[in-house]
């Protein structure tokens, strides 16, 4: 029998940018009538009023389009606009699959996501790979309120020392790290792996 470096322990990850290819910042910057910084256009995006109704399910697609664009200043017809906003994630990252089924096979692999429900219907094909999914619009919390992250302390057989969680936002990090879990900051997935093995969490080692 395989030995592991210490009991099991659930891995909490961001969706977006650490497990899923997202397409969201450079789809967004061709849109708007001036560029943003991407630290700023992210800081935007998590403050903005509509973003939060609509992805804590507060709002309708439609309702979300309309005030979007217009506190965006994005001349697109609402229609036009929610095609494209559909694209943004782009699907799995090479190799995110075949860690996250490994991983699966010694600790409590979750989610903790600030998305919608268009995003998350075009990532079907994830919706299998997880243990438990915390999703904003389902829980009706976003990060990094402190909410979202106690919710899915609550949902979890866990203490909060316990849960490594991973995101590419530092005031998601921040704000897990409140909230008592260990929290990294990766870049995108390829700074999962290096992460995984200094804890001493990837199986086999």
């Amino acid at each position: 029998m395989t030995s592991f470096a210490q009991p099991a322990k659930v891995l909490l990850f961001d969706l977006g940018g650490v497990l899923i290819q997202n397409n969201g910042p450079a789809a967004l910057t061709a849109l708007l009538p001036a560029p943003l910084e991407t630290s700023v256009l992210w800081l935007k995006w998590l403050s903005s009023p509509c973003v939060r109704q609509f992805e804590r399910g507060r709002i309708s697609a439609d309702e979300f389009a309309l005030s979007f664009m217009d506190e965006w200043k994005i001349g697109l017809e609402p229609s036009a606009f929610i095609s494209e906003f559909a694209t943004w994630p782009t699907g799995l990252y090479d190799g995110a699959e075949a860690l996250l089924r490994t991983l699966r096979g010694r600790h409590h692999i979750a989610c903790l996501s600030n998305t919608n429900a268009i995003h998350w219907h075009r990532l079907a094909e994830v919706h299998g790979l997880f243990d438990s999914c915390f999703l904003s619009h389902e829980m009706g919390h976003v990060k990094p309120d402190p909410e979202a992250f106690a919710y899915a302390l609550a949902n979890l057989d866990a203490t909060p020392h316990d849960v490594y969680f991973f995101d590419d936002l530092q005031p998601n990090v921040d704000a897990a790290r409140k909230a008592g879990m260990q929290a990294f900051r990766v870049d995108d997935f390829a700074g999962i792996e290096p992460v995984l093995r200094r804890e001493g969490l990837y199986p086999g080692e």
